[in-house]
Order: structure tokens, then C-alpha cells, then sequence
């Protein structure tokens, strides 16, 4: 059975919804009207805690458990690899495809991180272009950018500063 539960934050209106495995999904609801729930059940509650803490900064991991069990294998083995890039680190689409031990599959790793249910959990806004740019991010670039520099803004924030100059 699905639970569903809506919550706010820094980046806007969510959708989590949890099955009996762990979460299922997280959606972010730009343009909709989006009432944030104020009663969260019991078993709801800690997603809620630990994604609050996430965006307060204070949370660098999530420790609840997840459910990738309708997706493809090699998805769940992309997305798998994409939850061990550290906090305040990038990896790319390449570096994850050599890991998985096929390096000519980044096109398909950067397929199946777009298909990412879980975002911010499952930390796909880490995963960029292979000479650093912010290539691709199902929910726009601005939103990558707003989690990388809440995770890391001293590297951010100075090269959006660097590229300014430039201009």
C-alpha cells in the first residue's frame, strides 16, 4: 500500500511517496497547487525529518531505506553507484560508467540517472557533464544548481562568481 505525504522546501512543493519497501518516489510540484500536509504519520515522519535536515543543512546522508524494485537492473546498479557520491562531491556520467565497468555507457548512465524516482536521495543533482558542467537534470539546471550550492557553496558559488567576471 502507498503512502503520500506533501512538504516544503527549499526548492519547493514535494510529493514522497512510500511503500512497504522504503521510498518510492519524490516528485517536485512546481506549478501546482500544492497543500502541505500537516498532519505526517507515524511512519512517514522520519523521511520527513531526514529530508527537512537535508535542506537545512544539516543532514549528509539518508539512512532510511529505499525502493527500487520496479526499475530495470542496470537502473537500479546506476542509481545504486550515484547514492555513494559524498556530499558536497560531483562525479560524472563517465566516471560512473567505468565504475559499472562498461565505460562507453555514459549516454545510458545519464538516460537512467534522468529516470531517477528519488531525487535528492538518491543524489543525481552530483552526477555532471564530464568537463564539469552542470549538463542535464530532469528538473532544470537552477534546481541542480540551488542542491549543489546548498551542499557545497564555497565551490559553487565562486565559480558562478569566476564566470561573472568573465562576462
Amino acid at each position: 500500500m502507498l503512502e503520500i505525504f506533501h512538504m516544503d522546501s527549499l526548492i519547493g512543493p514535494l510529493k514522497v511517496t512510500l511503500s512497504e519497501h522504503g521510498l518510492k518516489s519524490i516528485s517536485f510540484l512546481f506549478d501546482e497547487e500544492c497543500p502541505i500536509d500537516e498532519y505526517i504519520s507515524e511512519r512517514a515522519m522520519p523521511y520527513k525529518l531526514e529530508l527537512d535536515q537535508y535542506f537545512q543543512g544539516e543532514r549528509k546522508s539518508f539512512s532510511l531505506p529505499l525502493d527500487l524494485n520496479d526499475l530495470p537492473p542496470f537502473h537500479r546498479d546506476v542509481l545504486k553507484m550515484v547514492s555513494t557520491i559524498p556530499y558536497g562531491k560531483t562525479r560524472s556520467y563517465k566516471q560512473i560508467a567505468q565504475v559499472l565497468g562498461n565505460p562507453k555507457s555514459a549516454r545510458a548512465v545519464g538516460k537512467a540517472n534522468a529516470k531517477n524516482p528519488i531525487p535528492i536521495v538518491v543524489p543525481c543533482h552530483r552526477v555532471i557533464g564530464n568537463s564539469g558542467e552542470l549538463t542535464g537534470y530532469a528538473y532544470g539546471t537552477d534546481i541542480k544548481m540551488k542542491l549543489l550550492e546548498l551542499e557545497n557553496p564555497q565551490t559553487f558559488v565562486s565559480q558562478i562568481d569566476l564566470f561573472a567576471s568573465l562576462v
